[in-house]
């Protein structure tokens, strides 16, 4: 199977992974969910003219003629219906976000009135303008104008406006059941005794942090050793109980790289093994029949989580039909000299100049074992292949842990 670049690899993996379903949810239970329907408003925003000080309401005109004391008609707090303003000699005390009462165009904030025995008197003439402190009706929104698309990932502005629609359940992508899987015989969980042969199990840990972090939820972890059998029973039992499988290790060419063939024995399909890349050349993925993703990691810690980033985390995203990218541009803050001749994966810190602009700073690793290195990073820059020598902004792709 030839290897593909990185574009390509993405491409391939996003047409073979199924949309996932959708689910109906109280609208309290949906933040980080992606919206699958439309939002549209239910009123005009605001839906009335509504009064964004505390103070008195009054005709504009009375102030214009060199009025500027009134008689306290009466109070009108938010959630009351409209009072009628009697005539411009009267004014009526007012709370933010009551409707503004008939026969009013303006708001005097309390602040700047005197009020005396029911009389209101303002400052100057020059606060009583036309709709002066009044949030004018539809000024936002107009009815049924589209609010929220699909495709919207729901944070608390969104949960807002959805709210503020009327929608007490929204349709949004079901989350899938997801496994991270780890594999070799040489891992020991941490806190367990260890002898000097072998290591700690790191990356799944790492691989379900990152899926919780980015809002999954359902995300199981399991840890199998470099057994032939113990693979096919093991990972057997999670094709039928997830839709997503994301391994670690044992996906390279070795005598103990037992993933691909334990797979395709369960009946996946190998799409894709090996990208034009560093690190992460050996990456595996494949589907079922029934349209389950097993995504296969190379094993070392560098790599796994480049290739979560890179691949696993969009494709994700895209089934759930988030929209937009899911990388952002960014410029080299330093010149670099890329030499192989694959597509580069190269770990940056990203930091702000004084006119706030971003700049990546590469922090090379001491290979692809080292996850040390990746500590207080923000994630990777793609490089293109070389030898090429990169300049100081160099403008490419940021992808975060």
């Amino acid at each position: 199977m030839p290897e593909l670049d990185p574009t390509a690899a993405g491409r391939l993996i996003g047409e073979h992974l199924v949309c996932l379903p959708i689910e109906s949810l109280p609208v309290a239970q949906c933040a980080g969910a992606v919206l699958r329907e439309n939002v549209y408003a239910e009123r005009d925003q605001p839906p009335f003219d509504r009064v964004s000080m505390d103070g008195i309401a009054l005709a504009s005109a009375a102030a214009a003629g060199n009025r500027r004391r009134f008689r306290v008609q009466a109070t009108q707090a938010a959630g009351e219906p409209p009072l009628a303003l009697r005539d411009e000699a009267h004014c009526i005390e007012i709370m933010t976000g009551a409707v503004l009462p008939s026969g009013c165009d303006c708001v005097v904030p309390v602040e700047r009135v005197r009020i005396d025995v029911g009389v209101a008197e303002i400052e100057s003439l020059a606060l009583a303008t036309p709709w002066k402190n009044v949030h004018r009706r539809a000024s936002d929104q107009r009815q049924g104008a589209l609010l929220l698309a699909a495709g919207t990932v729901l944070h608390a502005p969104e949960i807002a406006v959805a709210a503020s629609a009327g929608m007490a359940r929204l349709r949004v992508s079901g989350q899938p059941s997801i496994i991270v899987i780890s594999t070799g015989s040489e891992l020991v969980e941490p806190g367990d005794p260890i002898a000097p042969h072998q290591i700690r199990r790191s990356n799944a840990y790492a691989v379900a942090a990152a899926l919780r972090e980015r809002g999954f939820q359902r995300v199981a972890e399991d840890h199998v050793d470099d057994d032939a059998a113990a693979l096919h029973e093991r990972l057997g039992r999670h094709l039928r109980t997830h839709e997503v499988l994301v391994l670690s290790g044992g996906v390279s060419m070795g005598k103990f790289d037992l993933v691909p063939k334990a797979l395709e024995a369960l009946g996946v399909q190998c799409l894709l093994h090996g990208v034009a890349q560093r690190p992460g050349r050996p990456m595996w993925f494949g589907t079922t029949p029934e349209g389950r993703a097993v995504f296969a990691l190379p094993g070392n810690p560098v790599s796994t989580l480049v290739c979560l980033s890179r691949y696993v985390l969009p494709a994700l995203f895209a089934a759930m039909g988030v929209r937009g990218e899911t990388s952002e541009r960014i410029a080299l803050a330093t010149a670099l000299e890329w030499t192989p001749t694959l597509t580069g994966f190269m770990p940056v810190k990203v930091n702000h100049d004084d006119w706030g602009r971003p700049w990546a700073t590469p922090c090379p690793t001491n290979g692809s074992g080292d996850f040390n290195g990746l500590a207080l990073t923000d994630g990777f820059v793609e490089l293109p292949a070389g030898p090429a020598s990169l300049p100081k902004g160099f403008l490419t792709r940021l992808y975060r842990w």
